[in-house]
């Protein structure tokens, strides 16, 4: 019990020490005490910790079990998402390609990612089961793809008609503006213009493929590259368009001829291909090729090898069948004729060079590209050759039918004319040339060349005048042919690259030839009307009706001269009007030059012995011609009369 602070005070101070004493006793007991509960209040909390602890860790695994639960939940969502979009693919690739492509190239897009979602995710039960599934089924919907590709490529891969074709071509190019196969003929349009022609044309390639086929045509090629189905792909596209292209091109008129078929052809039937050819070339390779490689670039669009070998398989066949009618062609027999048609093909060739080069690019087509250069190289080769084969055969040529008339040989006129055409090819020579020629002689070149055949032709030409037995009719002949040379160079391009030192030099032959028909056919005429060895061999007067004149010149010998001139100008009148001067300037100017001569000296005979015969019997039969007569006749020479005629 307590002592109060009254209480205390009233007490004495060993009771108030007893006191306090008890106080601090009680007070001990109580803190003791205090430490004692506080001390169990540990131990309990410390137990109940212990007891807590199990509950605490259950908790935990149940929240982790949450989570785990969540996880598993979304992860299944995810599974069957994938599994409901297989299940759509699945429908869709079943019901096939045909009515909607587009969702079809969806389907197996979605796919494919099915199968990459499970094979990354291997742990599910039944994964490999799903992933062969899907596999199988990506198998087969990649097999109707490729059905549904060709069903499309030749549903819509169709042979052009040649008019098609033409219809892209410039109108100076397309057949209404002349026949294909005018090609080597010289009277067609000049050939440099006509190249210049097609320099400049711009010609756009026909739409092969309906431009909204094919990017879906491109999408079903990728899917089939995905799949590793490229081998399939090409030969689904080779066997189709190669067959298309093959078409188109039979249907233009290309034929497939071999070396054997184009020997035995006729040569006008021959020319006629050749000149077809040349027209065939240039649609094939800037219209079908250019548009077929047009074509596969865009459905192989991102897969350049596939497409330049896609490209290359397509139009091998074809390409062949062009080029092995030019290598017959450069590979027969040469001959002169052949020439032109095989500069014509060289010209092509050079013509479609680059085109061919962009058109066949990539190492698929390196074969087609070698096999066009190597015709273009043949061709030049056997052009060259062929120059040398004209410029021997104008030299050795042995025709032995002459022309009577002394006229232009018909091998001079052809071989002036073969000439004259090979100067529309001058650019093509030069190019030619180039190929055997280095630096700048390609003219030089060109000159020689045109030089050799001329004097092989004239060599040739001297060759055939000595088939005339009469020397006038030589001269006139070599007159003839020489002045026909000249004037053809003098009135060509030939005449800037011969010079004028050639064209003197042949104009003097030709005034020579002249001068030696004259002296020839006209010499002997021309002493019948000669004062010598018309006097008597006495030197005096006869008697009688024959008498002479003051002169002591014999009026029979006069008689005579005249009988003798006029049968000899009537034989001279009879044959030289049947030759022929073909060239009205040198007819004229040679009828001029015999009239210079011999119309003044028979004036001159008349004037000083007519008088001796016309005051006989019968002067006429001796005096028959007047100047003029003779004159008058003198017109008729050279005209090439017919012996049948009606003398004038």
């Amino acid at each position: 019990m307590v002592v109060g602070v009254a209480g205390m005070e009233s007490l004495s101070v060993s009771e108030k020490a007893v006191k306090m004493r008890e106080s601090l006793l009680k007070s001990q007991t109580i803190t003791d005490n205090v430490v004692s509960i506080l001390g169990s209040f540990d131990h309990r909390l410390s137990a109940l910790e212990t007891a807590m602890r199990p509950t605490q860790i259950r908790t935990h695994a149940i929240r982790k079990a949450h989570e785990n639960i969540d996880k598993t939940l979304k992860s299944a969502e995810i599974v069957l998402t994938q599994f409901d979009l297989s299940r759509k693919a699945e429908a869709k690739i079943l019901r096939g390609p045909h009515e909607d492509v587009e969702s079809y190239l969806e389907a197996i897009d979605q796919l494919r990612r099915n199968i990459s979602f499970f094979s990354s995710n291997k742990g599910y039960k039944n994964s490999e089961v799903v992933i062969t599934n899907a596999n199988n089924l990506l198998t087969k919907a990649i097999s109707k793809l490729e059905e549904e590709f060709k069903q499309l490529l030749v549903s819509y891969s169709k042979p052009l008609e040649p008019d098609r074709l033409f219809e892209c071509l410039p109108n100076s190019m397309r057949p209404s503006a002349g026949s294909p196969g005018h090609h080597g003929d010289p009277a067609h349009k000049n050939h440099s213009e006509q190249n210049s022609d097609l320099e400049t044309a711009v010609l756009t390639p026909p739409t092969l493929i309906p431009p909204r086929i094919l990017p879906l045509l491109h999408d079903l090629a990728q899917q089939m590259v995905q799949a590793g189905h490229q081998q399939q792909l090409i030969r689904i596209y080779r066997d189709t368009r190669s067959s298309v292209l093959e078409e188109s091109l039979r249907k233009l008129g290309v034929e497939k001829l071999s070396k054997e078929d184009v020997q035995k052809m006729p040569w006008e039937v021959l020319e006629a291909k050749i000149g077809n050819w040349i027209h065939f070339m240039r649609i094939a390779v800037k219209l079908l090729f250019a548009g077929e490689r047009q074509v596969c670039n865009q459905i192989f669009e991102g897969f350049d090898s596939l497409s330049d070998q896609s490209f290359a398989e397509v139009t091998t066949s074809s390409v062949s069948v062009l080029l092995s009618f030019g290598e017959a062609i450069a590979r027969s027999k040469r001959s002169p004729e052949k020439l032109f048609v095989l500069l014509d093909m060289y010209e092509i060739m050079r013509e479609l060079h680059g085109e061919i080069e962009l058109v066949f690019k990539g190492k698929a087509c390196s074969g087609i590209r070698e096999s066009a250069l190597g015709l273009t190289k043949g061709l030049a080769q056997t052009a060259q050759e062929t120059f040398g084969d004209f410029e021997e055969a104008v030299e050795k040529d042995a025709t032995k039918t002459a022309v009577l008339d002394g006229t232009v040989h018909p091998l001079t006129s052809y071989v002036i004319n073969y000439v004259k055409f090979l100067f529309d090819y001058q650019s093509t020579l030069k190019q030619l040339f180039q190929e055997f020629v280095q630096g700048d002689e390609t003219n030089s070149q060109l000159a020689s060349v045109t030089m050799r055949i001329m004097q092989a032709l004239q060599t040739n030409l001297d060759g055939k005048s000595k088939q005339y037995k009469d020397p006038a009719l030589t001269h006139l002949f070599l007159m003839n042919n020489i002045h026909y040379m000249v004037r053809s160079v003098r009135r060509s391009e030939a005449k800037d690259l011969l010079g004028d030192d050639w064209v003197q030099r042949y104009r003097r032959i030709v005034q020579q030839h002249a001068n030696q028909y004259k002296r020839n056919a006209w010499s002997k005429i021309l002493q019948c009307l000669s004062v010598q060895g018309l006097t008597s061999s006495g030197g005096g007067s006869n008697v009688g009706g024959d008498g002479g004149n003051s002169s002591g010149v014999s009026r029979q010998m006069v008689k005579e001269r005249f009988k003798m001139f006029n049968s000899q100008f009537e034989e001279l009148h009879l044959k030289q009007s049947q030759w022929t001067v073909p060239d009205t300037e040198l007819r004229e100017s040679l009828r001029l030059a015999v009239a210079e001569v011999l119309l003044p000296a028979y004036r001159s005979f008349v004037k000083r012995f007519g008088p001796l015969v016309e005051s006989g019997k019968n002067p006429q039969k001796y005096i028959r011609y007047s100047a003029e007569d003779l004159e008058r006749m003198l017109g008729e020479f050279f005209e090439g009369k017919n012996l049948n005629e009606p003398k004038r």
